[in-house]
């Protein structure tokens, strides 16, 4: 289902826990993390398609989340020709979202990344909100940065105070995991609680550090 701009209808979901971190998922066998995201099927509205799409990639029910705002409008990202279909070539030209940011009130054992035998991740953790762009696909990360800025006002205070920063954190700037802000190794539940298909690993800011150490 395309607009006819060529642009297929989606969402994309910013999960927060209790610390006001976000959900970070590897995109399954590849180097890749994102946010989960979806398609918008026909007949359906972006909150119906916005929770379809959170319990098939992440495994989670309505009643696991609050929502606490959206984006005013759609935003677009367009795909490069090498990652479309040849029979989808001059029709589809990328994606426009509506994105939504979720509280996530049940527990980091309700998450499972296995909720369907089509699994979007294969490990997860939880990263500071202004998370860095580097190991987000290249054609998707100006969405990103438009996606958080708008929905920063949004995210609740965390002991009395609110992160005002109103920047983007890029491991270009800062190569430091913990001067950007990743919460390395740092499990928020026991190890006995991790829900299925679930990994605190691998280091997303140590794995592209380390690929960038190994070229000539």
């Amino acid at each position: 289902m395309l607009d006819r701009d060529g642009f297929r209808p989606n969402v994309g979901i910013i999960l927060l826990n209790q610390k006001s971190q976000v959900f970070w998922g590897k995109r399954i066998r590849t180097h890749s993390w994102q946010f989960p995201q979806g398609g918008i099927d026909r007949g359906e509205n972006p909150e119906q398609a916005m929770f379809r799409e959170l319990h098939e990639e992440v495994g989670l029910h309505p009643h696991h989340v609050q929502v606490l705002a959206r984006t005013r409008d759609w935003l677009r990202y367009e795909v490069p020709d090498r990652y479309i279909r040849r029979d989808a070539r001059g029709h589809y030209k990328g994606q426009k979202q509506i994105w939504f940011l979720l509280q996530l009130t049940g527990h980091d054992w309700d998450l499972n990344l296995r909720a369907t035998d089509h699994p979007e991740f294969d490990a997860w953790r939880w990263n500071d909100y202004w998370v860095p762009l580097d190991v987000v696909v290249e054609f998707k990360r100006g969405v990103y940065e438009m996606a958080l800025n708008e929905l920063a006002r949004y995210v609740p205070r965390i002991d009395g105070r609110s992160d005002s920063r109103n920047r983007y954190m890029r491991s270009a700037t800062r190569r430091d995991g913990a001067a950007a802000g990743l919460s390395v190794h740092e499990p928020l539940a026991e190890a006995g609680e991790l829900p299925p298909g679930a990994s605190f690993d691998p280091d997303p800011q140590n794995e592209l550090l380390g690929r960038s150490a190994a070229k000539p």
